[in-house]
């Protein structure tokens, strides 16, 4: 199914990569305010965001893979779209529980990996069932993953940068 579609993946796939290794830089810049506490900004932003990206060369990866069966390869992206879901839907109660966080943050971080990993167990279906829809539809769960992410991105590195230049010190370790 996923034939003519290889320079997209690696396109992709590199792209999710090159992400993750920048996001890393920006989790050094706000090193002394990560927190390893449960329910601490940290699992509730930064670990969504490494986790989405990483789903994103995942896939990638998958699809590049030549002995992949349509079969094999919807119920990898299935069996993967359903976990990250439910890790989705985990994410979006934390967001939505907070008070402070203002509407673009709930739809970054919450509601839209929810729409695209939903997207993405759509296309493992289509897939499954070698309906065209399949192939677009799963470029476009991780292109809208891989964008909503470089939102967060972003954001979280804004907020480490207006921490810092803010003259907070960080929280005590």
């Amino acid at each position: 199914m996923l034939d003519g579609w290889h320079e997209f993946y690696i396109l992709l796939g590199t792209a999710a990569a090159a992400l993750v290794a920048l996001l890393f830089v920006a989790a050094s810049i706000g090193a002394g305010y990560l927190s390893a506490a449960r329910g601490s900004p940290t699992h509730t932003f930064t670990s969504p965001i490494v986790f989405h990206y990483t789903y994103v060369l995942f896939l990638s990866l998958v699809s590049l893979i030549p002995i992949n069966t349509d079969w094999s390869l919807a119920a990898i992206i299935g069996i993967s779209a359903t976990a990250a879901l439910a890790y989705s839907c985990f994410i979006f109660v934390r967001v939505m529980r907070g008070s402070a966080i203002d509407l673009d943050d709930r739809l970054g971080y919450g509601a839209s990996p929810l729409a695209a990993y939903a997207a993405a167990l759509a296309a493992a279906i289509f897939i499954f069932e070698r309906s065209n829809v399949g192939p677009p539809l799963l470029a476009g769960a991780l292109v809208l993953l891989l964008l909503i992410n470089i939102r967060n991105a972003w954001d979280l590195t804004l907020y480490f940068a207006q921490r810092r230049t803010d003259g907070n010190s960080p929280p005590p370790s």
